[in-house]
C-alpha cells in the first residue's frame, strides 16, 4: 500500500490529509491555537463533587468544566495527589519516582468523596476533546505516548499490544522493558516496537521519563489551571501512530514546518527523514493533489460508490445512521441476492473509510440491502471487520441483526470532521435571486478600482475566481485583464481556483492575506 501525507498549512489552521493509494482516507485539521486536545495532560482545580454520579466536575480552563468518574482515577490516585502536593510545597529537591514509596490502591468500588473534595489541585489527562455542549472527558490514571512505548507513572506492569502476534516477540519485549524499567513505572509496548533493538527502546524510555519528571520542576511557581505537559501537535502524532515502510512522502507547503517534521524524524525514523518534500506549486496543494475534489465527493449526505449504488449518512446527536442503496446498478443474468451481496460488499468498503475520514464515534447503525442468505450475511460481516482492521481507532462490530442491520460501535476522543460539501449561492446568499449575471465582470473591476485607491503605490491585488471566469477575463490578445492594468497603472493578478464556486470571487493583498469588502 502506497501512503502519502499531504499538509496544508495557513495562518490559522493546519490541514492533514491521509492518501491510502491515492484515496483521501483521514482528514484532520488542526487549529494553530489548539488547546485540550487528546493527551495533554493539565493541573486541575476541583470546582464540584456530584456523589449521585460518583464524579467531579474540574476547571482545566475549558469554558466549560471537565467531567472525571471515580473510575477514571486510576488505582494509585492518592500516590499522584501526594506527588502533585509535594512537588508545589517542596523546599528540597524532588525524589526521583523510582525511590518513592506508593500508597495502597484505591477502592475500585469506592467512593469519588473518599478521595478528593472541592477546591483540591490534581493532575489530570485529556481523553475525550470538548464535543458539542460537553466539556473535556478527563482521567487521571495518566499516561506520556511515544513511538514505541507508553509510559505510565505511579504503576509497575510491562503489557505488550496484542497486535504483536507472534508469542515469541511478545515474550522477548516483556522481558525486554522488565529489565530496563525503573521501578514505580509501567509500559506499554506498540505494534511498531516489534524487532526494535533494546538501545532504541531503552533510549525512548528514559527520554519519556525525562519529560514526565521535568515537568513537575517548575510546578512551584504556577497556579491552577494550567497546561503541565503539552501533547505534540497533531502532525506528529499522526506521524508517531501511523509512520510505517508503506509511507514513501510526505508534501507540506510551509518550509518551517517542514524542519519540524524533519526533525521529530530524525529521533523516531531517521531513514524516513528524506521522504519529506517541500510543496513550492502556484496552486493551492489540496488543489493540485486532487484532495479539494475528494472532500467535496466524499463529504455530504449522499456519497457515490460504484455502479450506480450509493450512501445516505445522517447524523443525530445520540448516533449515525447508514443506509445503502442499489441505484440503478443490477448485473445481468445475475439474481437479486447476488446483486445485494455486491453491493454490500463495495459499501462495506466505503463504509470503512468514511469512518475513518468523519472520525464518526458513538454507535453507528448501518442498514445494508436485505439477504436471505446465513453465508452472505457472514461474508458481509467479515468483509467489514477486514475493512475496519487499518482503523487505529478502538471500535466494535456486531453481526447482521434479523433485519438486516449492523451495528458498529467506535471510540468518540474528538469532535467529528464535517464539511459542507454542498455550496450557497455565493450572489443571492440562498434566497434564490441574484443580480443580473452581465454585470458581474462590472462588479468585480468596481471592487479593484476601490482597492487600488485605498492601497499604496507598490501594493498589488490578486483575485481568485472560477477557471471559466478566468479564461474570459484572459482571452484574447487585449483581454479584459490587460486593459485593466492599463487603465488603473498597476499589476493586477488572476489565480483560478477549481474550488471556487462559480460566480465567486475574493481578493488577497501582496502578503497573501484575504481582503474582505
Amino acid at each position: 500500500m502506497n501512503n502519502e501525507l499531504i499538509i496544508n498549512v495557513d495562518k490559522k489552521d493546519i490541514e492533514i490529509a491521509l492518501l491510502e493509494d491515492k484515496q483521501l482516507v483521514e482528514l484532520n485539521k488542526e487549529k494553530s491555537n489548539s488547546q485540550f486536545s487528546v493527551g495533554d495532560i493539565y493541573i486541575g482545580k476541583v470546582k464540584k463533587i456530584m456523589p449521585g454520579l460518583n464524579a467531579a466536575f474540574v476547571d482545566v480552563g475549558y469554558e466549560r468544566d471537565a467531567f472525571l468518574h471515580y473510575l477514571d482515577l486510576g488505582p494509585q490516585f492518592r500516590t499522584l495527589k501526594e506527588w502533585l502536593q509535594l512537588s508545589i510545597n517542596r523546599k528540597t529537591p524532588m525524589p526521583k519516582l523510582s525511590n518513592y514509596k506508593l500508597k495502597p490502591d484505591i477502592d475500585k468500588n469506592g467512593k469519588i468523596t473518599d478521595v478528593i473534595s472541592a477546591g483540591d489541585y490534581i493532575p489530570v489527562q485529556i481523553a475525550k476533546e470538548p464535543i458539542s455542549t460537553k466539556g473535556p472527558r478527563i482521567s487521571s490514571e495518566i499516561s506520556l505516548a511515544g513511538r514505541n512505548l507508553v509510559l505510565m507513572p505511579f504503576s509497575d506492569k510491562v503489557s505488550v499490544s496484542q497486535k504483536v502476534k507472534s508469542a515469541e516477540e511478545r515474550n522477548r519485549l516483556k522481558r525486554l522493558m522488565l529489565s530496563i524499567k525503573p521501578k514505580n513505572y509501567g509500559v506499554i509496548v506498540r505494534t511498531v516496537a516489534q524487532n526494535k533493538r533494546v538501545a532504541q527502546l531503552d533510549a525512548e524510555l528514559r527520554e519519556l521519563i525525562e519529560r514526565w519528571e521535568t515537568s513537575f520542576k517548575a510546578l512551584g511557581s504556577i497556579t491552577p489551571p494550567q497546561l503541565l505537559i503539552g501533547e505534540i501537535n497533531r502532525t506528529s502524532a499522526i506521524l508517531r501512530d501511523i509512520l510505517s515502510p508503506t509511507f514513501n512522502t510526505i508534501w507540506v507547503n510551509n518550509i518551517s514546518v517542514q524542519q519540524e517534521i524533519k526533525d521529530y524524524l530524525a529521533n523516531i525514523a531517521p531513514e524516513k527523514e528524506k521522504i519529506v518534500k517541500l510543496y513550492t506549486g502556484a496552486a493551492p496543494i489540496f488543489e493540485q493533489m486532487g484532495i479539494d475534489k475528494q472532500i467535496k465527493t466524499l463529504f455530504g449526505k449522499t456519497v457515490t460508490i460504484k455502479s450506480g449504488a450509493y450512501l445516505i449518512i445522517q447524523h443525530t446527536e445520540a448516533l449515525h445512521v447508514i443506509d445503502v442503496n442499489s441505484g440503478n446498478r443490477a448485473s445481468k443474468g445475475a439474481t437479486q441476492e447476488v446483486n445485494a451481496l455486491e453491493v454490500n460488499l463495495m459499501a462495506a468498503e466505503e463504509i470503512a473509510r468514511q469512518l475513518r475520514l468523519r472520525d464518526m464515534g458513538g454507535i453507528i447503525v448501518v442498514d445494508f440491502i436485505d439477504m436471505q442468505s446465513n453465508e452472505n450475511k457472514q461474508k458481509l460481516f467479515e468483509r467489514m471487520k477486514e475493512m475496519m482492521a487499518n482503523d487505529r481507532t478502538k471500535h466494535n462490530i456486531l453481526p447482521l441483526t434479523k433485519f438486516g442491520l449492523m451495528q458498529i460501535t467506535r471510540q468518540r476522543v474528538r469532535p467529528e470532521m464535517l464539511i459542507e460539501s454542498n455550496e450557497k449561492c455565493p450572489v443571492c446568499k440562498g434566497s434564490g435571486e441574484i443580480s443580473p449575471s452581465i454585470l458581474l465582470i462590472d462588479e468585480i473591476e468596481n471592487n479593484i478600482s476601490y482597492l487600488l485607491n485605498k492601497m499604496p503605490a507598490s501594493g498589488t491585488v490578486t483575485l481568485q475566481v472560477h477557471p471559466f471566469i478566468n479564461a474570459y477575463l484572459n482571452q484574447g490578445i487585449y483581454s479584459i485583464l490587460w486593459k485593466w492594468r492599463i487603465k488603473y497603472k498597476k499589476f493586477i493578478r488572476i489565480k483560478a481556483v477549481n474550488s471556487m464556486p462559480f460566480l465567486n470571487y475574493k481578493f488577497y493583498n501582496f502578503e497573501g492575506d484575504e481582503i474582505i469588502l
